[in-house]
């Protein structure tokens, strides 16, 4: 299903939930909506699915308007964060239920359910309840309910959020897997960019109800277009005055302008580690932190407090102990305009605009 957003509003009393949005997905794609709680995200998911109506704006499917179609009539499937799955009934009849409001015969719903039940890795599970199950499992039945009446269209409000960690991290493959081999357009709902970054096609970034920027994993994190977006993609540091770091002086032609800078995109270690050291400034170990496959490192420089990585392969540092510090890039930001500054003692000096 080709889904096109328009001009969508959505208000609760003085409370403006969604601002202006619009955008366009292309069919099978899986989008990632992403952002802080309260941002929006769920509004925008409800009204795709019919459960909410817009203040203003225009929802098509396949170029026909949708807005004051019900939800029964959407061709939509909706998996909720709680499973909502029923308790009286068995694996195969939660399964089964939407097939049979659509009165199927009893052959069809039994081929289309035992087909989901073994596409979801439920096979030998049909015929216990919801409460006989693991968290994980209860979340594949929801997922193949919401997949048996053939929806064109899959919506997944934080489908992991009430999974522990390990078994939510084997879903998110399980299910990247399971919607390119069924190849229904879906659209999940998380704040977790890990787990966005991980499964989804396409980002959408929502902060106060703004659609901040829509785009692949990689283009959001390389390409921020905001300085909320560049904040919110992966572990960062916010530094005023970045004139003050050698390399990045030509940032005070640009009064106001602030920085951020991503831990990939500094070095630290001993002056001999460093193939150009004149472009390093001097810095001291706050603190270490050992997350397994290398060391997360704070560093002090000056007054200004930076995160990076270590090798494991390399030396250990210790905190207190002075080290050298090589900042390669900085993504810039002003009242106008947004965009990456390289070093100038290792890059071409000028300003590089996203």
């Amino acid at each position: 299903m080709h889904i096109e957003v328009r001009g969508l509003n959505k208000q609760f009393g003085d409370f403006h939930a969604v601002r202006d949005v619009g955008f366009e997905i292309a069919k099978g794609h899986l989008i990632g909506l992403l952002g802080p709680s309260g941002g929006g995200k769920t509004s925008i998911l409800r009204m795709l699915a019919g459960l909410e109506s817009p203040t203003s704006g225009d929802i098509i499917f396949h170029g026909k308007r949708v807005n004051d179609l019900p939800p029964q009539e959407r061709g939509i499937g909706f998996v909720f964060q709680n499973y909502a799955l029923f308790k009286h009934m068995t694996v195969f009849d939660n399964v089964a239920f939407g097939l049979k409001v659509k009165k199927q015969s009893k052959d069809q719903i039994r081929d289309r359910v035992m087909q989901l039940i073994e596409l979801t890795g439920l096979k030998g599970f049909e015929h216990r309840y919801p409460h006989q199950l693991s968290g994980g499992q209860r979340q594949r039945v929801a997922f193949a309910r919401a997949l048996a009446p053939e929806p064109q269209l899959l919506l997944l409000d934080e489908p992991f959020a009430a999974i522990d960690a390990k078994i939510r991290t084997e879903l998110r493959t399980w299910l990247k897997e399971m919607i390119e081999r069924v190849g229904i357009t879906s659209i999940f709902v998380t704040h977790d960019q890990d787990e966005a970054i991980e499964v989804a096609d396409e980002i959408m970034i929502i902060n106060k109800g703004r659609l901040e920027q829509k785009g692949s994993p990689w283009d959001i994190y390389k390409n921020p277009q905001t300085q909320f977006v560049a904040s919110f993609i992966g572990e960062s540091t916010m530094v005023e005055q970045v004139e003050r770091l050698r390399g990045f002086e030509e940032a005070a032609n640009w009064p106001g302008t602030q920085a951020l800078i991503r831990p990939e995109y500094i070095e630290i270690g001993k002056r001999h580690e460093f193939r150009i050291p004149s472009a390093t400034v001097q810095g001291r170990v706050k603190h270490l932190h050992f997350r397994g496959s290398e060391w997360m490192v704070e560093v002090e420089v000056g007054d200004i407090k930076l995160i990076t990585y270590r090798s494991l392969e390399k030396d250990v540092l210790q905190p207190g102990e002075e080290v050298h510090v090589l900042i390669h890039r900085a993504y810039l930001f002003n009242d106008n305009d947004t965009w990456i500054m390289e070093n100038k003692l290792k890059e071409d000096p000028m300003p590089v605009h996203i």
